[in-house]
């Protein structure tokens, strides 16, 4: 369209593009049927370069930036968020050992996530902590040489799969969401297994399973920063991963338009076409006109986080919120155009009205996104920034 590409995002989009319609389309149902993570797939992905995608040439990876991941994330999304997710889901956990890990906690781990040999995943939520991200229990206590973390982890994306995982914990009870820190902990690890994995309304293909740490002892060497600093990681991790929900919400949104105009050029009701009947037509170009909005509001964001900009929470909240509400409202739209067929399993649309319901919800839920907007408009109004 009228975006300006480089030649290397170019080749992520088109490369992308075909594993989904290749590799992905043929199996999405039984993935999803199955509840099956689609190892097959995230070994095509880790072939191709693709988990390198945002990480620096001198660690494996690709030297790319958040647009150049987005991309990616959407191409995936078009086809199947239970597939895109798994992978994106890695960078959530990488990011951590990008952004706040030292170069010889880099140079172990992010070749090894670079090259999608080992996947990495991020625990933060618990049962009694989601949206209060200041409010986990799980601990770590110095002990020596070592940390010693005890608690469990809930709803982690790659849970069981992945082998590298970014924790976060409290080294201090005492100071709320300042007694925080975040470790890599790795799978195998004693002391540290695996709950149950959740059976979920859709994404079905991703695994989601608790973490749970009993008297799990890991090097102190094993800390990201500094004690104390464990929730600015995490939210620091969110506001570069945020945009990347916002382009799952824009593939897959796009994706259920595709099948959409497909169906309503090929279903007639009184003898003509569906896409002929203008109720259907405004719907098709509400639809249109609310997924490029989304793109555009996206792209901008992930661009301004490749500049290293400080308010980038921001933006990436405005693109999460707006490109997931769209993409709920876009997905229920479109089972309605198919009518009764839309309900059924025989269809995709259906599976992609269920997998959008989870944009709205991970990563931060679309009420603390406009939490997040909110707190910088005081700030702005107060500081007299506003434009």
């Amino acid at each position: 369209m009228f975006y300006d590409f480089t030649e290397m995002q170019r080749h992520i989009i088109d490369l992308c593009r075909e594993i989904a319609k290749e590799k992905i389309l043929p199996a999405r149902a039984e993935l999803d049927e199955k509840e099956e993570f689609p190892w097959e797939i995230i070994k095509v992905l880790a072939d191709a370069g693709l988990f390198g995608i945002y990480i620096p040439e001198q660690y494996g990876g690709l030297g790319g930036g958040n647009l150049d991941n987005c991309l990616a994330v959407e191409e995936l999304s078009k086809v199947c968020i239970g597939v895109s997710v798994s992978f994106a889901a890695s960078g959530l956990g990488c990011y951590p050992i990008l952004l706040f890990g030292n170069e010889k906690q880099k140079n172990t781990y992010l070749p090894q996530i670079a090259s999608g040999k080992r996947l990495a995943a991020f625990g933060i939520t618990e049962s009694a902590a989601g949206s209060d991200a200041g409010a986990i229990r799980t601990t770590a206590r110095r002990d020596g040489d070592s940390y010693i973390l005890n608690g469990t982890k809930q709803w982690i994306t790659n849970g069981g799969e992945a082998e590298i995982y970014s924790i976060i914990a409290k080294t201090d009870k005492e100071k709320g969401s300042r007694g925080a820190s975040a470790f890599i902990v790795e799978k195998g690890t004693p002391g540290f297994e695996f709950g149950k994995k959740e059976k979920k309304l859709g994404i079905r293909a991703s695994a989601t399973r608790e973490l749970v740490f009993d008297e799990c002892r890991i090097p102190k060497e094993n800390i990201l920063a500094k004690e104390g600093m464990g929730f600015i990681v995490a939210m620091k991790t969110f506001d570069q991963t945020r945009t990347g929900i916002a382009a799952q919400a824009v593939g897959l949104a796009q994706g259920a338009l595709n099948e959409a105009i497909t169906y309503a050029r090929e279903r007639k009701t009184f003898g003509k076409p569906i896409i002929s009947h203008q109720a259907v037509q405004h719907m098709l170009a509400d639809m249109a006109t609310q997924i490029e909005a989304s793109r555009a509001l996206t792209y901008a964001a992930a661009r301004y986080a490749d500049t290293g900009a400080k308010d980038i929470a921001k933006y990436a909240s405005m693109a999460k919120l707006l490109s997931s509400d769209v993409c709920m409202r876009v997905t229920t739209d479109v089972v309605q155009i198919f009518g009764g067929y839309g309900y059924m399993r025989d269809y995709p649309v259906e599976k992609m009205m269920r997998d959008a319901k989870i944009l709205q919800i991970y990563e931060g839920t679309n009420q603390i996104q406009r939490n997040v907007i909110g707190q910088f408009l005081i700030k702005e109004g107060a500081a007299g920034k506003i434009e």
